[in-house]
């Protein structure tokens, strides 16, 4: 039988594992929030785009069913890549790509095909959907060389 032996983790690998999972479980708490219609939480975030929560609430009730869709492909396929990069797999890669669709699916919906309120419209907002995508790419070229390199398996 032939021993397949594989690269060892590097430190880095655990470090970026760790901060990525944190990173994307921030939108898995804003995800199941706002599914889950926790009303001290669209509260609060209402309160902080200066926005009434009817409005705010509205907003989120009148997404299309594809939006949540790719919502939750968007977390759950970061949250997916983060755990298994943690777990050494090479499905990381595919779950990171999942994510990216997702929120290429979403970015689409919030910035071209409707007007957003305008509270919703900040530079805040923007620079952090910016720092989203930076983060994901990232994370996909990142796996991407981790597989390669055998660290992955």
């Amino acid at each position: 039988m032939v021993e397949v032996t594989r690269a060892k983790a590097p430190w880095h690998l655990w470090v970026v594992g760790v901060l990525s999972t944190l990173f994307n479980s921030g939108g898995a708490i804003d995800y199941t929030m706002t599914q889950t219609r926790n009303m001290d939480y669209l509260t609060a975030g209402a309160k902080s785009v200066n926005m009434p929560v009817e409005v705010f609430i509205e907003h989120f009730s009148s997404l299309p069913m594809w939006t949540h869709a790719a919502w939750a492909l968007g977390v759950w396929g970061a949250i997916a890549g983060s755990i298994l990069l943690l777990f050494r797999s090479r499905f990381a890669v595919q779950a990171f790509t999942v994510s990216l669709i997702g929120l290429a699916l979403t970015t689409l919906y919030q910035f071209v095909l409707i007007d957003l309120p305008p509270e919703l419209k900040s530079n805040f907002n923007i620079a952090f959907s910016i720092a989203i995508w930076a983060v994901i790419l990232a994370l996909i070229f990142y796996s991407r060389r981790m597989s390669a390199s055998g660290v992955l398996r």
